[in-house]
């Protein structure tokens, strides 16, 4: 045992011993502590200091989040009016405190109880085309019995904020807003998460609850109707055969002597019969319809925005048309380059219009963005046997830039370029390896093709 000295602590050991009826013994030992007068008095202080730092840090939380600027105004004024008043005795100081105290008084009423709105929002479509709108409608439930004052939800809508004021709602009432939501340019808009805000009518005081539900709108570039009959470039070289002899395929050529590691099912048995010697069958390599659809995205090679939007639908017009009519279409476009300086591509799904839509309206331009004759010769290398490539791009590539871009491509691969510029007049450039076209609007692109500018 020991005992306690100057304020110091002292311990004592306590023993108390059991048996068992087997005959062992079990030992056990309680230690207790006494602090004396000085520890206790360290160590309520401690505490109490900890309750006081936590309390000072809620309250800190709270005014910064419930006191708005106005707020912080008026309580300033009461401060500075209640100290001009004490100090120097003047009135008028203490009549400003007072009206500011009872501002204040009078909008703490208003953030009294809890958040009892139940918030749905429901959007009618989440695919648009650029240009068009949006509605959006907004559930609210009061869920308590009790009556909920008027509130405000603010509802973030891309860079935007839009605000939906709720009225005064009765126990368990319900209100429904509608809200438009304008999709002017292609993208993706964010709706959400929402924000809940209580507060007075003069605004020195308000209360937000963030509601997590996020909506997401894909808005689709527009494209232009390219009538099946103008595809009918597409459709020639769908099947027709090339110079290039192939051991398999559809287009019969001729017939030669068998060598080791021809497949035995091309043996031509009458032939074979009539020379004594094993004789195989050729063909002629049928050519099939791989469309790729090479867009630029850096900035730089457009006028403005809206030059590089009109690229973008023009891609998306010819790759809806391919997909659309069941070819095997490859849309590419420029990858962030990597850290080392290495080039890159990156494709978009064309499984299905609805996905390839999606996709586009991810595209984003930048002004670092690999060089289209870059682009186009990865592209050739990572998709061989193209049959025909489209090339979009704005009006600010020279000529010898598009000639380079062309030629990545193999000289059998029909390639298209298409410079985008807008209000110019709709041109076509054949040239024996490439075609230049060249649109002011975006229905150019299907009146082009329509009067044969790809023949």
């Amino acid at each position: 045992m020991n005992n306690e000295v100057n304020g110091h602590t002292s311990t004592r050991a306590e023993h108390t011993g059991t048996w068992s009826r087997f005959g062992g013994a079990t030992v056990t030992r309680h230690a207790s502590t006494r602090v004396g007068v000085v520890g206790g008095g360290v160590a309520a202080g401690r505490r109490a200091f900890s309750v006081v730092v936590r309390t000072l840090a809620a309250a800190s939380r709270w005014l910064r989040e419930t006191v708005t600027a106005a707020g912080w105004l008026v309580l300033f004024a009461l401060v500075g009016g209640a100290a001009v008043g004490f100090t120097f005795g003047m009135v008028e100081g203490w009549v400003v405190a007072a009206i500011a105290a009872v501002l204040l008084i009078a909008a703490t009423p208003f953030l009294l109880g809890g958040a009892t709105l139940a918030v749905r929002l429901e959007i009618d479509r989440d695919r648009v085309v650029a240009g068009s709108s949006v509605t959006a409608q907004l559930h609210m439930q009061n869920a308590s019995v009790r009556i909920a004052l008027p509130s405000i939800i603010d509802i973030p809508v891309g860079d935007g904020l839009v605000e939906v004021h709720v009225p005064l709602l009765l126990g368990k009432a319900d209100h429904v807003e509608t809200v438009a939501i304008a999709a002017t340019k292609r993208g993706v808009i964010s709706v959400g998460p929402m924000t809940i805000a209580r507060g007075d009518p003069v605004g020195l005081l308000r209360r937000e609850v963030s509601w997590p539900q996020v909506e997401h709108i894909n808005v689709h570039p527009v494209t232009a109707v390219v009538p099946s009959t103008s595809a009918g470039f597409i459709r020639d070289i769908e099947g027709s055969s090339t110079k290039n002899i192939v051991d398999s395929d559809l287009a019969f050529h001729a017939i030669r002597e068998y060598v080791t590691g021809d497949s035995p099912r091309h043996i031509n048995w009458k032939s074979t019969a009539k020379t004594g010697k094993l004789m195989v069958r050729q063909y002629e390599e049928t050519r099939r319809a791989r469309i790729a659809v090479v867009l630029d995205v850096n900035i730089t090679e457009f006028t403005d925005d809206d030059e590089f939007e009109m690229a973008v639908s023009a891609a998306a017009s010819l790759s809806v048309q391919g997909i659309t009519e069941g070819r095997e279409v490859l849309v590419s476009l420029a990858a962030a380059q990597g850290r080392d300086g290495s080039l890159s591509i990156r494709t978009l799904p064309t499984i299905s219009p609805r996905a390839f839509l999606d996709a586009t309206s991810r595209i984003d331009s930048s002004d670092t963005a690999v060089r289209i004759e870059e682009v186009t010769k990865l592209t050739s290398q990572s998709f061989p046997e193209l049959s025909i490539a489209f090339v979009l791009t704005g009006s600010q590539i020279p000529l010898d830039r598009l000639r380079l871009a062309a030629f990545a491509f193999p000289t059998n691969v029909r390639t298209v370029i298409i410079r985008c510029e807008l209000g110019a007049e709709p041109t076509v450039k054949s040239t024996r390896d490439y075609t230049i076209l060249t649109i002011g609007v975006l229905g150019d692109l299907g009146h082009l093709i329509a009067r044969g500018a790809l023949g």
